[in-house]
């Protein structure tokens, strides 16, 4: 092998006359009779390379035989591309290299997909050879936007004080979110550990150690159900602070996204972010992390519905309502469509009217006067084209569906300017939600969240109405961020635990060390944690998270090139003092 003397991204004009060694993968190959003219590729660029039989010293039947992905190593002359060759595509399509020798390194065998194509195959078929994938122009863009991020991170948190700690990945289960993944203890039979969901109680763990500002960019694991934007082993950008309150959390945090934005993609973000609570994000967008790059806002047209002849609406809690700018093109097929979509979100229908000539007309219109027509129109701005959408339930369906089939319209209808990135904190969440099936009231965030203090005196009295000073930061309708300012009272975490429905020794139990460590001086203190991959998965402009993960899993949770999980040896099993039960199924 030739050791390059140059990347393949790396030759300019300048270079033109130098002797230079590259090596790479042959890219494309064109025949030109007696010229055979090859793109020699590395993850720094192309090169074109020219074998001229009347130059080259080697056997050129050889090179006639060269194949796509075929690894080689040449030395040749650099010399300028005549005026009409020049490609303005490539950073190196003013020159080119004419080969003096080659050697082959290495022979592809025949590939499964063509990799400068990768819509050439499915999915399915790319992570089975995701070797092969990681090849492609837009995967090789994704990880090295994934190194650039993790760099920026790195430099911000560290120039503002914080301190990267390393927190355990074998640690004790602690059930109280998704399903953990459990390790089982070779030494100590019949016990197990789990691998962390997060470092969360660590990292309070870290500020009553006087570690007042940390942070991990750290492995987490949850054995839960998967769709595009969630893997079983995630990474996220985790941050804690004490002696804070949530406005020092926006600030920093907002600093670091801006950084980010500005290092990675040279995008400017707002100074400072927008906020909106969660009842105002619910209300107007039927979403707890709203895309505010469009408006389709939801209103509440209960008092329409109740002055008109359309019972089926009389005796609902909530009736809300959103108009589409040109929507009454869309088809009876189309609203089916969209009919059975919110029925997903628990709707058990959708209702609709068109705009024309100034009145409504279609759906439920005839059960509308003429003047409450009129009024309708008023008041929601309606104009001839446009359609309103109606649902009435329960608030907590109605927002959130009518909030999915406003991102479906969004969507369909290409509402969403692409180059904008609009962050957005949502705060105020509720600190609770009733879970009917288990009868008993679950942490909206996670029971470490703490009470808003003038809500504290409710929680005995009405936990329902009591908000938590937890917060999301939300992005283009994604949740990039999450936290919370923590509870450092042992009383008042014990109360929480008790409303959660767990009693002193359950608690204990499962979080002891924690509640043990809060009695020996506890600062106040939050933190958030971002989605590493859905971050890195909003910079490159990918719509699906395994996009921007070298080596991820499909939706079941299985490695297709590596075929993990597997089966293990019944010796293994032994030493564990484990018996695989068989499938009732």
């Amino acid at each position: 092998m030739k050791k390059r003397t140059h990347t393949c991204g790396k030759l300019r004009k300048k270079n033109v006359s130098e002797s230079v060694n590259l090596n790479g993968w042959v890219n494309t190959v064109r025949l030109h009779g007696q010229v055979i003219f090859i793109d020699l590729r590395d993850r720094y660029g192309k090169t074109q390379i020219v074998f001229n039989s009347e130059d080259y010293k080697g056997d050129f039947e050889a090179v006639k035989k060269l194949s796509m992905e075929d690894v080689l190593s040449v030395r040749g002359t650099v010399q300028a591309r005549s005026e009409g060759a020049v490609n303005p595509d490539l950073p190196t399509g003013e020159i080119e290299v004419l080969v003096e020798s080659m050697e082959l390194l290495s022979e592809t065998a025949p590939l499964p997909f063509i990799i400068t194509d990768r819509d050439s195959a499915l999915e399915d078929l790319r992570l089975k050879y995701r070797y092969l994938e990681l090849r492609t122009d837009e995967l090789q863009h994704n990880i090295m936007t994934r190194h650039k991020t993790y760099q920026a991170v790195r430099k911000y948190l560290t120039d503002q004080d914080f301190i990267e700690i390393e927190t355990p990945t074998l640690m004790k289960s602690t059930p109280e979110g998704a399903r953990d993944f459990l390790v089982p203890s070779r030494i100590h039979h019949g016990k197990f550990y789990a691998l962390p969901q997060s470092p969360q109680l660590y990292k309070q763990i870290l500020m009553i150690s006087g570690f007042d500002r940390y942070f991990q960019i750290v492995k987490c694991f949850r054995d839960e159900d998967f769709r595009a934007d969630r893997q079983p082993e995630f990474t996220q950008i985790d941050v804690e602070m004490s002696f804070i309150d949530e406005e020092d959390i926006f600030s920093n945090m907002e600093g670091l996204t801006r950084h980010v934005f500005k290092e990675v993609i040279n995008v400017d973000l707002p100074d400072p972010f927008p906020r909106i609570t969660y009842d105002e994000a619910m209300s107007q967008y039927g979403s707890d992390k709203p895309d505010t790059r469009y408006e389709l806002f939801l209103r509440n047209v209960k008092e329409f519905t109740e002055r008109s002849d359309f019972n089926a609406f009389k005796s609902v809690d909530s009736v809300k309502a959103i108009v589409v700018p040109d929507g009454a093109k869309y088809s009876r097929k189309i609203i089916d469509e969209f009919t059975d979509y919110v029925k997903k979100y628990k709707a058990k229908g959708l209702a609709w009217m068109k705009a024309e000539a100034g009145q409504l007309t279609g759906g439920i219109s005839k059960f509308f006067s003429g003047d409450l027509q009129k009024d309708l129109i008023k008041t929601t701005n309606m104009n001839d084209g446009d359609i309103i959408f109606l649902m009435g339930d329960k608030r907590s369906i109605v927002e959130p569906a009518l909030g999915a089939l406003r991102v479906e319209i969004a969507r369909r209808e290409g509402l969403a300017d692409k180059k904008a990135f609009n962050p957005l904190w949502v705060t105020h969440f509720p600190m609770f939600e009733f879970n009917e099936e288990e009868n008993r009231y679950v942490a909206m965030h996670h029971p470490f969240t703490a009470p808003m203090e003038e809500d504290i005196d409710k929680l005995d009295s009405d936990p329902a109405s009591v908000y938590s000073r937890g917060y999301d930061l939300t992005l283009n309708g994604h949740e990039i961020a999450g936290g919370s300012i923590r509870i450092h009272s042992q009383k008042i975490q014990e109360k929480i635990f008790g409303i959660l429905g767990l009693s002193r020794d359950e608690a204990k139990e499962k979080f002891g060390f924690l509640v043990e460590a809060l009695t020996y001086g506890a600062p106040p203190h939050g933190g958030i944690a971002f989605g590493f991959d859905r971050l890195v998965m909003i910079l490159t402009g990918s719509n699906n998270i395994r996009d921007v993960i070298a080596f991820p899993k499909t939706t079941s949770a299985v490695s297709l090139m590596d075929e993990a999980p597997n089966t293990v040896s019944k010796q293994q099993l032994d030493e564990l003092g484990i018996q695989i039960k068989p499938d009732k199924n």
